[in-house]
């Protein structure tokens, strides 16, 4: 019987213990919310308004980097369009000096031969008219055609009007010099009469 008087005693003492130290325990507990409350609220704020910052930070960094790679892109094209277009006219400042030559040989093709001699020469005149003619053709060089055309201000140039009842209104009439054009290009316009 001693032992369970003992038993109880004991569960009696630790029950008086624990309810002594609950009430400690309670007496020194300070609410949390009351001393942290407004610090926590603080840097929450803190920590939202840097994550809005860095955000916005990001945001412009990418439009920056889309625009800077559309600048990219554009330059890139543009080197590649001219790249294309100098390959294209590449001929055309030496053409521009050679249709002064081929006027000249086209002057000189129409001379009268008079002799064998004369007839001989304006035959190699004309062997080598044919040769820059068809030099200038393969790239892309051909004269513009005109009489009994339409007058067009992009390839003719008017230097004279008359009435002529055997052509059109607007009709070239005659070529006082041949023009040329360098695939889609106008090297230099004809000189052309033009019936009113």
């Amino acid at each position: 019987m001693t032992d369970n008087k003992n038993e109880e005693q004991t569960l009696e003492n630790e029950t008086i213990e624990e309810s002594a130290a609950e009430a400690v325990f309670a007496e020194e507990e300070i609410p949390a919310e009351e001393n942290d409350g407004p610090v926590e609220k603080d840097e929450l704020q803190l920590a939202h308004e840097k994550i809005a910052e860095l955000e916005a930070k990001i945001e412009e960094m990418d439009n920056r980097y889309l625009r800077l790679q559309a600048d990219f892109d554009n330059s890139r094209r543009r080197a590649k369009l001219d790249m294309e277009a100098a390959q294209k006219y590449r001929v055309q400042s030496i053409a521009s000096d050679l249709v002064e030559a081929l006027d000249n040989f086209e002057r000189a093709t129409k001379i009268e031969a008079e002799n064998e001699q004369t007839k001989s020469l304006l035959s190699g005149l004309e062997m080598v008219y044919k040769a820059i003619t068809g030099a200038l053709a393969k790239e892309g060089i051909e004269p513009i055609s005109s009489v009994g055309e339409e007058f067009d201000p992009r390839l003719h140039q008017a230097v004279m009007q008359v009435q002529d009842e055997n052509f059109g209104s607007n009709i070239v009439v005659e070529e006082f010099q041949k023009g040329y054009l360098l695939k889609d290009r106008v090297i230099r316009p004809a000189m052309v009469k033009v019936n009113e």
